[in-house]
């Protein structure tokens, strides 16, 4: 009888071949639902987390918004591209805030003009007109860059023939309430700022509308009126501009903006006429 060999063998023995991985990422129920928000739903997971596409997605967005807050605004291309579409060259003014780190840790300076703009404001002695729209970075200069010509372009027709317009005016650090400062020293009725609003994690371009009636420096939010996420993924140009040109035609008949305004553009859409279906003579 042969010695036991007890040596350990090299070799491992042949096991049953590993299952293929399957994909961990399970599919939401709410996936559909997906359709009809930005908003971050049904992003499904893979085990206990989120699938990697949407960590991906959410610091693509964080990082999206970030910018959107420190790009500064391309006057000289708001200025060409209002001039290309006919609004004529428009005026420019600065806040108080001097550079965009200030701006960011001092509100309080972004809502006064500083020195120099307002001298060269009041020194245009301006004639009265009854709307003046202003153009201000605010805290995301991407979304007036983007939206704040065609925004004008889509709510001018629909003010009534009569209004004297006044000149465009572009601002720089400038925050909601520099607009009534503004409109005060030019003589406006009333004052409509299109401003860049503080950016979402999926809305890094959203503009919003601020409307006072009677503008001066001493005013409050509750002397506004406001229509926010003007852009083509929220609140479209031609939805944007009929609710505008209602507001500033009720101010103007109501004698003041803010808390007594009501918004029922969308009633007054729906009891407007309607084209028929057909033309005349073919039903």
């Amino acid at each position: 009888m042969s010695p036991v060999d007890t040596k350990p063998s090299s070799q491992t023995p042949p096991g049953p071949s590993p299952e293929p991985r399957a994909n961990t990422a399970a599919p939401d129920p709410w996936e559909h639902l997906r359709s009809f928000t930005r908003a971050r739903i049904a992003l499904g997971r893979s085990g206990a987390s989120q699938p990697t596409r949407a960590l991906l997605d959410f610091g693509l967005a964080h990082a999206q918004a970030r910018d959107a807050v420190h790009t500064p605004l391309d006057a000289a291309a708001l200025h060409a591209a209002l001039v290309t579409a006919g609004f004529g060259p428009p005026l420019l003014a600065h806040s108080a805030a001097a550079d965009r780190a200030t701006y960011l840790r001092r509100p309080d300076l972004g809502r006064q003009l500083d020195p120099a703009s307002r001298a060269a404001l009041a020194a245009l002695q301006a004639q009265a007109c009854d709307v003046l729209f202003v153009i201000a970075d605010g805290l995301s200069a991407r979304a007036a860059q983007t939206h704040a010509v065609p925004l004008l372009q889509h709510t001018l027709p629909r003010l009534p023939p009569d209004w004297r317009i006044g000149p465009v005016l572009i601002a720089s650090q400038a925050r909601v309430a520099l607009g009534d400062e503004i409109g005060a020293l030019l003589r406006a009725r009333q004052v409509v700022m299109l401003i860049g609003e503080r950016p979402g994690l999926s809305s890094p371009d959203s503009l919003g509308l601020y409307l006072t009636h009677a503008p001066r420096a001493d005013l409050t939010d509750a002397d506004r009126n406001c229509i926010s996420n003007v852009r083509p993924e929220g609140l479209p140009y031609a939805q944007a501009a009929h609710k505008l040109a209602y507001l500033l035609v009720g101010a103007r008949r109501l004698g003041r903006t803010g808390v007594d305004l009501k918004d029922d553009s969308e009633a007054a859409l729906e009891q407007a006429p309607q084209p028929p279906l057909l033309p005349t003579g073919l039903g």
